[in-house]
């Protein structure tokens, strides 16, 4: 059976033993180089000496790498291996090499392998089933917004910082998503107050708004009611040339959802209405929240608003959409907007 930990406990396990292979997956690039940098530096102190990084593609040559592998003598040195794996999906030619490459692992190989994204469908496949044997699972994702301060103070724990609440809160707005900007802002300071006391003044001195976020970022923002964290994280997406159109069709798909869900809640279960409309799990908690805090009237009206929105965009692609997306949040937030803003007239402008 596999062992999972998430990145922040490895220093634990490295400690306790030196598996022979570790599997780093997540979306946070910072949280992978550091785990793989870790390992490696473990490794180094094991005896494997010998270091080897290759990107998998399909100019991989893998009988040379099979060969290296095998490669074991009385005097050849231990070796460590970085394979990095194709974005998207497995291909099952790939996955026959990996197949391959799991029944060579020896106590002379420490293998790393290392991927954006763990689906359900490559956990099953039978090369991730046996290397996954002798091999410990590190999640490497970057934390979402309740969890971001926690990984900032444990983070100025280690750097021997002292760092504020309010201090920290700030670094978790200007960063979050991006946890290497917020890894270099956090040693700029160190560097800059050797003392390491990190008060709201003087982080206020030194950090600029660098978060980074995608369209879903925004949308639950706007289901959960955050109505200053969606203008937030619109106006960085903005920033990032994010295509707004985007955003309106995901949008567009949730008020949907939300309006055909509340014309029939009336005597049916709420979980009946989820699974007739196919709603998984993992969102149903925040979907329920929106529609006990929207009214039909409300939802009726961003329906208005995005029914505007399109037929607009149709007639002019040059039409600046940010200012009615940032509006519709509004509505869908619970603010009450003036009738001309929904029938034609812009409202004011997103600003940081």
């Amino acid at each position: 059976m596999i062992r999972l930990y998430k990145i922040e406990h490895l220093d634990a396990q490295l400690q306790e033993s030196l598996y022979p292979c570790y599997l780093l997956f997540g979306n946070d690039q910072l949280l992978l180089q550091e785990g793989q940098d870790r390992i490696r530096k473990l490794a180094q102190v094991k005896g494997f000496d010998e270091y080897v990084s290759i990107i998998l593609d399909v100019w991989t040559d893998w009988e040379a790498l099979f060969s290296w592998c095998q490669a074991r003598s009385l005097f050849a040195s231990r070796q460590a291996l970085l394979l990095i794996l194709p974005d998207g999906s497995i291909q099952s030619a790939l996955g026959e090499k990996l197949h391959q490459l799991a029944l060579l692992l020896h106590d002379d190989l420490l293998v790393i392998l290392r991927g954006s994204k763990l689906t359900r469908r490559l956990e099953k496949s039978t090369w991730f089933q046996l290397v996954s044997q002798r091999s410990v699972l590190l999640i490497c994702s970057t934390p979402e917004q309740a969890h971001l301060p926690c990984w900032v103070a444990r983070r100025a724990k280690n750097m021997k910082l002292a760092l504020d609440e309010a201090a920290c809160q700030l670094l978790c707005y200007c960063y979050e998503g991006n946890l290497l900007a917020l890894a270099q802002a956090l040693m700029q300071l160190s560097l800059l107050y050797p003392d390491g006391s990190l008060t709201l003044p003087r982080v206020e001195a030194v950090v600029h708004d660098a978060a980074h976020f995608m369209p879903f970022h925004w949308i639950d923002a706007v289901l959960a009611g955050q109505s200053k964290r969606a203008k937030h994280i619109l106006c960085q997406l903005r920033l990032e040339a994010t295509e707004p159109t985007l955003l309106l069709r995901c949008i567009q798909r949730e008020v949907l959802l939300l309006l055909i869900i509340k014309r029939q809640i009336a005597g049916t279960p709420m979980r009946t209405l989820f699974d007739r409309q196919k709603v998984w799990q993992n969102r149903r908690l925040l979907l329920t929240k929106a529609l006990v805090r929207l009214s039909l009237t409300q939802l009726i009206a961003a329906v208005t608003l995005m029914t505007k929105i399109e037929l607009t965009i149709k007639h002019n692609y040059s039409y600046p959409i940010w200012d009615d997306l940032h509006a519709l949040a509004l509505v869908l937030c619970g603010n009450t907007l003036p009738a001309a803003m929904i029938n034609g007239y812009p409202p004011a402008p997103c600003r940081t």
